[in-house]
C-alpha cells in the first residue's frame, strides 16, 4: 500500500504540471482527492492492513494529501494569473483611438413649432391654458353653438365614449371652461391634440394637434384679430408675409373668416405648394358668437371677443416644407434627425 500511495503521487505530481486550465484542475482535483478519489479508494482498503502498519500508512497518506493539496493550491494561483494576464492583453484599450459620440436627443418638429408658436403669443400677452382630450359633449358642441341636431355635428366625425362624453374634436372646450371660471380680459391660447375620425393619408390623421387663441374684452373688434393673426403669420413666415380674410361660416363666431397667408415658397407668384394662387390657407378664425358668450356668463352687450384655431401639423409642414402628416407621427430616426 505504501507502493501505490507513493505511485498515486508521483503520477499527480506529473499530471499536474501539464494542466493549463482551471476547469482541467478542478476536474483533476475531485479525480484525485474527491470522495471517489484515487487516494480515497486505496485509504479504504486500510482495513486489511496489520494492526501496526496502519498509523505509518495513514500517517504517509495525510502527508501525500497535504503535499498534494499544497501544489493544486500553487498551480490554481498560477493558472489564475496566467488567465487574467490572457484577459489583459486580449482586453487592451488603444485610449488614443478617439470614442464613438453619442447621439443627442433633438425636438420633435411639432415640439419646436409649438415652442416657437408659445413665445410668439407669449409675447403678445397671452396665457397658455390647457384642458382634459376625453370631454363632455356640452363642453364640445353645445357650448359652441352646435346643438344635438347642428349640421356641424356630421362635418366632425367623433370618437363617441357613451351618448355624453368624447374624444375633443378641438381644443374649443378649453376656452370655454376659461370663460366659465374667468371673468374678462380673457387672453390665452389652447395647445393640445384632438380626436376625429378621419382616414390615414397624406394631409389627414385620427389624431392631431390644435392651437386655438381666444380673446375677450370691452371694444374687441375684427382690426384686433387682424393685427394679431398679421403679426402671428410675420413671426412664422417672415417679415413679407401678407394676409388675407375670406369670408367662412363657423357656429362658434360671427363673422367667421378663413385666413390665408402669402406662399413662403413663391413669395404669391405661384408654385405648385399654393397650387399656384400664391395663397395658403391656414387657419379660421372669427368673432365669438354671442350666443357662446352668453352660455359662459358674459354679457354680449358688455364685451366682445375673437377666437381663432389652427392646426400645428399643418404649419410645422409648412414651415418646414414637410409634404406627408404621418412623417410627424411615424418616428423614422432618420426623418428626425433633420431636425
Amino acid at each position: 500500500m505504501r507502493e501505490k500511495l507513493e505511485q498515486i503521487k508521483k503520477k499527480a505530481m506529473e499530471a499536474m504540471e501539464a494542466l493549463h486550465d482551471l476547469d482541467q484542475l478542478e476536474e483533476f482535483r475531485v479525480k484525485t482527492l474527491g470522495k471517489k478519489g484515487e487516494l480515497t479508494l486505496v485509504l479504504r482498503g486500510m482495513g486489511s492492513l496489520p494492526p501496526q502498519e496502519r498509523p505509518v500508512i495513514g500517517q504517509l497518506a495525510n502527508e501525500i494529501r497535504t503535499a498534494l493539496e499544497k501544489a493544486l493550491g500553487k498551480k490554481t494561483v498560477e493558472l489564475k494569473e496566467a488567465a487574467l494576464e490572457k484577459r489583459l492583453e486580449e482586453e487592451t484599450i488603444d485610449v488614443t483611438i478617439p470614442g464613438k459620440q453619442p447621439d443627442l436627443g433633438k425636438l420633435h418638429p411639432l415640439t419646436k413649432m409649438l415652442n416657437e408658436l408659445e413665445e410668439i403669443f407669449l409675447g403678445m400677452g397671452f396665457d397658455i391654458a390647457e384642458g382634459p382630450e376625453i370631454e363632455w359633449d356640452s363642453y364640445n358642441f353645445e357650448a359652441l353653438n352646435i346643438p344635438q341636431n347642428h349640421p356641424a355635428r356630421d362635418v366632425q366625425d367623433t370618437f363617441y365614449i357613451n351618448d355624453n362624453i368624447l374624444l375633443r374634436t378641438h381644443t374649443s372646450p378649453v376656452q370655454i371652461r376659461t370663460m366659465l371660471k374667468q371673468k374678462p380680459p380673457i387672453k390665452i391660447i389652447c395647445p393640445g391634440r384632438v380626436y376625429r375620425s378621419d382616414a390615414v393619408d397624406a394631409t389627414h390623421s385620427p389624431i392631431f394637434h390644435q392651437i386655438e387663441g381666444l380673446v375677450v374684452d370691452k371694444n374687441i373688434t375684427m382690426g384686433d384679430l387682424k393685427g394679431v393673426l398679421d403679426v402671428f403669420a410675420k413671426q412664422v413666415f417672415g417679415q413679407e408675409t401678407k394676409t388675407k380674410f375670406r369670408p367662412h361660416h363657423f357656429p362658434f363666431t360671427e363673422p367667421s373668416a378663413e385666413v390665408d397667408v402669402s406662399c413662403a415658397i413663391c413669395r404669391g407668384e405661384g408654385c405648385r405648394v399654393c397650387s399656384h394662387t400664391g395663397w395658403i390657407e391656414i387657419l379660421g378664425a372669427g368673432m365669438v358668437h354671442p350666443k357662446v358668450l352668453e352660455y359662459c356668463g358674459i354679457d354680449p352687450k358688455v364685451y366682445s371677443g375673437f377666437a381663432f384655431g389652427m392646426g400645428l401639423d399643418r404649419i410645422t409642414n409648412l414651415k418646414y416644407g414637410i409634404d406627408d402628416i404621418r412623417l410627424l407621427f411615424e418616428n423614422d430616426i432618420r426623418f428626425l434627425k433633420q431636425f
